[in-house]
């Protein structure tokens, strides 16, 4: 009955493939002794078309896994690649900014250190001439007041011999003695020097008046009471005049001793606290520039890394372009593939089935659709 089924026409072949390998089969069968083997050889290339089948099915299922998790890999390794990335920018920008402030702080403390060195000169200068002002100021009226006492002992001398201070006896050596007690003379005493004889060698500007004193000196006590009354009034105005001097020079000196001190003192501490904080300011000072060049040092490191990183980005960006190159097609027509080969696997078996008597039926209903 199945060599009476009539051929479908030639122009369906597309459609029914197998229906041709079946009539193929039948036609070969129907022939001289070599028909059994021709059917045979027929059922062997059905079943070489569906080992075909699942080995193309089963290699694109392995490559679209492959490429699945390729990609996964990729794209995560560029994830990591691009954070990666982020954080040497990230880092360079922190770098570069301290660096920068590194720069300021040592340029600042730099500036400081001078000024500070300018300063102690500075101070030190002015200390010294307030110094030497101070020892000018103290030898001038040390001999004004030198001078102001030899004037009243020399007043003293003619209207109140009680205060008068007599100069110290000359002291003889042992020679000069036993010449005195065997009835000689004592050898001359030295003139005084210094102002008008007074022995007070500073003070030229007050030199005028001991001249006009000694010029000036006083005369004998008055015959009469009233005379030496008045002379006596007088020369007691006169020596509390000079006490009156004599006080404001020892104010005077006073307070320059006392300013002397407190400027000494003063300039002291301000040496002492200039040369802690240079002191400070200098190790400071080496501490940030050993900091900038760490960080200078870092800021290559991160160029050099930031380098690599991008470098390694290309080329998983690269991979990435060649996986899709691989894999786009068939991950894209994966599932047409895997439905036409299915349909294809299930009609070989459905036409190997009918050749081997398992469904003739079938072959019939599709026979009649054919036509």
């Amino acid at each position: 009955r199945a060599l009476a089924v009539p051929r479908p026409p030639r122009h369906r072949a597309g459609k029914d493939s197998v229906l041709d390998l079946v009539m193929l089969a039948l036609n070969g069968k129907k022939g001289s002794g070599q028909g059994k083997g021709t059917f045979d050889k027929v059922l062997q290339m059905i079943d070489q078309m569906i080992e075909v089948l699942k080995t193309e099915q089963l290699d694109d299922e392995h490559k679209k896994e492959y490429c699945n998790g390729q990609f996964d890999v990729a794209d995560d390794k560029k994830k990591v690649i691009e954070r990666r990335l982020s954080e040497e920018e990230n880092a360079l920008e922190e770098v570069t900014e301290a660096i920068a402030t590194l720069t300021e702080d040592i340029k600042s403390l730099e500036k400081g250190i001078n000024a500070l060195d300018k300063s102690v000169v500075e101070a030190t200068e002015q200390r010294k001439a307030e110094n030497i002002e101070y020892k000018d100021l103290m030898a001038s009226d040390s001999a004004a007041k030198d001078l102001l006492n030899f004037a009243k002992n020399r007043l003293n001398k003619f209207y109140n011999p009680k205060m008068h201070v007599a100069p110290p006896k000359q002291e003889l050596s042992e020679e000069d003695r036993i010449a005195v007690n065997m009835g000689g003379t004592p050898p001359p005493t030295d003139a005084p020097g210094g102002i008008a004889g007074t022995g007070v060698a500073v003070l030229a500007q007050v030199s005028a008046h001991v001249a006009v004193a000694r010029k000036e000196a006083p005369a004998p006590p008055p015959g009469t009471w009233a005379a030496y009354s008045t002379k006596s009034e007088e020369s007691t105005g006169v020596i509390g005049m000079i006490d009156l001097l004599i006080k404001d020079l020892d104010k005077e000196m006073t307070e320059a001793k006392t300013d002397e001190k407190n400027s000494q003192a003063d300039y002291e501490k301000t040496m002492v606290e200039s040369s802690a904080k240079r002191a400070a300011d200098a190790k400071l000072l080496a501490q940030k520039g050993s900091a900038k060049a760490d960080a200078e040092a870092a800021l290559e490191g991160h160029k050099e890394h930031k380098a690599d990183a991008g470098k390694e980005l290309m080329a998983t960006e690269k991979y990435i372009s060649s996986l899709h190159a691989e894999c786009d097609w068939l991950i894209q027509y994966y599932d047409v593939r895997k439905e036409a080969r299915a349909g294809e696997v299930d009609s070989l078996q459905k036409a190997k089935a009918i050749l081997s008597g398992a469904d003739y039926s079938l072959l019939q209903k599709s026979l009649r659709g054919g036509r």
